[in-house]
């Protein structure tokens, strides 16, 4: 036997993951209830819990870790649990039913369904039902919708019809109808899924929306308020620029969190949509009489949503560039003043610097007449001394022409000092 390779960690979970969520056959006549409960991200264990529950209570395995998809068969129900990204859907399936008083939801144990984790995002009746022949589906199903407008269309060729309203009923429910001509229990199973997936995601895309509406008002304050701020950049004064670059930056602190709040649902909006597209595509519709399209529908009504949620997006991400240009300029505005100021302390130092070299040199020169006055007194002293051994000495002569000599001195002994000083100083100083 052939020795294989090391297996990557995720290579049979993404293998599988073609297989996640089959669709499950079903034979008519049959009732279907379908609730998405919307659950916190990441995935909780409280929500895998209770279907665990449920599997024990009825005899049931319960899923298995990491699992996304599960089926737990009853007596006289079958429950598809799916696990998705952003919310838990729970199909219950009752075959053989006809009586229309009834739903899916009697075959579960009593207040199993109220006390469901988390919060009802969509529920749906899906019936579906024998036609008698291609021309009867049409009538049938708009009986057992009783709505006045009626979304619907022929699929597989004739061999079905799939009709619905997307109203929700008093018992806040949509209702959606499925009249079987010669469709497989394959095909109906996948023609079933395919409508709550659409129903489902429909409503997981909406939820962009009211976000996307909140945001038109904060982007209208928010751009009156860079406007604002743009046309005050032309003062002059620095501490105005400052006051501005404060605003500007808190607008932008602003914006950049909103936008980071938000970004998730817009993008999550945008995938739900073309989820949406592709099951209705799938659907492989073929139009009735007095029955708008569910392409047609969710077109129409769909569309306009997702274009607001985009360009809410679009504006926001245009705006935030927008504050990030006023900003860069506005800093540059600031800087730029700043060096003048620094400039202009700079030369006011330079000035200060060259007073007080000229009041050291004035300095200098006093001192070499203070050193000079006291040398000339010490050699006054000596002579003085020395004329007590030497009568003849002139004391006043050798003072006098010692006057210069001290002088010389002096000064060049100052002279080599500051040389010897400016000699360990950096040149760059000396400069």
């Amino acid at each position: 036997m052939t020795t294989l390779p090391k297996d990557h960690p995720k290579r049979f979970e993404l293998s599988n993951e073609v297989h996640a969520r089959p669709p499950y056959p079903i034979s008519t006549p049959a009732k279907v209830s379908c609730i998405a409960m919307k659950t916190e991200r990441p995935f909780h264990n409280d929500d895998r819990a209770y279907i665990d529950t449920l599997a024990s209570s009825v005899g049931g395995s319960p899923p298995e870790r990491g699992k996304k998809y599960h089926i737990i068969k009853m007596d006289q129900a079958v429950l598809v649990w799916e696990h998705h990204t952003e919310f838990m859907r729970y199909t219950i399936i009752v075959e053989g039913e006809t009586d229309t008083s009834g739903t899916a939801l009697d075959a579960l144990p009593e207040n199993w369904v109220a006390n469901l984790p988390g919060e009802m995002i969509c529920a749906v009746h899906l019936t579906i039902a024998k036609a008698p022949d291609r021309e009867a589906m049409s009538p049938a199903a708009k009986a057992l919708i009783a709505s006045d407008t009626i979304i619907g269309a022929e699929v597989a060729g004739g061999l079905g019809l799939v009709a619905t309203d997307f109203q929700l009923k008093e018992d806040t429910f949509s209702r959606f109808v499925v009249m079987d001509n010669g469709l497989s229990a394959v095909d109906l199973g996948r023609t079933v899924q395919r409508l709550l997936d659409i129903e489902t995601y429909r409503v997981m895309a909406l939820l962009a929306l009211p976000m996307a509406q909140d945001l038109i008002l904060k982007l209208s304050r928010w751009e009156f308020a860079l406007s604002q701020i743009t046309s005050e950049m032309s003062e002059p004064e620095a501490d105005i620029d400052t006051e501005l670059l404060e605003r500007l930056t808190s607008l932008q602190a602003g914006i950049e969190l909103s936008y980071a709040q938000n970004q998730f649902r817009v993008g999550a909006a945008s995938a739900y949509y073309a989820l949406v597209q592709r099951r209705t595509s799938e659907l492989r519709e073929s139009r009735v009489r007095d029955m708008q399209t569910f392409a047609e529908f969710i077109e129409r009504r769909l569309a306009p949503a997702m274009n607001t949620s985009s360009s809410v997006e679009s504006r926001m991400r245009s705006l935030s560039e927008r504050v990030d240009r006023a900003t860069q300029l506005l800093s540059t505005k600031v800087n730029i003043t700043l060096e003048q100021q620094n400039q202009s302390l700079m030369e006011s130092m330079d000035r200060r610097a060259a007073v007080q070299l000229r009041l050291q040199q004035t300095v200098e020169g006093l001192s070499i007449a203070a050193i000079s006055y006291y040398l000339i007194g010490i050699v006054n002293y000596i002579a003085k001394g020395m004329q007590s051994v030497v009568p003849s000495l002139n004391v006043e002569l050798v003072t006098g022409v010692s006057v210069p000599f001290v002088l010389g001195v002096t000064a060049f002994s100052v002279w080599r000092m500051r040389r010897h000083l400016a000699a360990l100083d950096p040149p760059e100083k000396r400069e």
